[in-house]
């Protein structure tokens, strides 16, 4: 009786490794990393150089627009000789001050 119960604890025990080894999940294929821990894109290069390199030509173009929206402001307020403002020079100062926050969002990576 002894050696029966036996027999079938480690047939069990057989049986439930054999399970939990066959369950295991297999490592299905692996995207492509580069040595810095990047995924690596079709063409090879870095996802995150790509990424910077993106955010860098949009800082750039914003940082245009943002000194020539300086300039009319400066303008506008040479222009005007009271004390009062018009809106589209309020108006001016507010895209002025979202776009900075763009660049600066960008920048910061937030």
């Amino acid at each position: 009786m002894l050696r029966t119960i036996r027999s079938g604890v480690l047939t069990l025990s057989v049986a439930v490794v054999f399970g939990l080894a066959l369950a295991q999940e297999r490592p299905g294929p692996q995207a492509p990393f580069t040595e810095h821990g990047d995924l690596t894109l079709p063409n090879g290069k870095s996802q995150r150089d790509e990424i910077l390199k993106a955010e860098r030509e949009q800082n750039l173009k914003d940082a245009a627009k943002l000194a020539d929206l300086a300039d009319e402001l400066k303008q506008a307020l040479e222009r005007e000789d009271r004390f009062v403002f018009s809106l589209s020079t309020v108006k001016k100062t507010e895209e002025i001050e979202k776009l900075a926050k763009k660049i600066r969002s960008r920048i910061r990576h937030d």
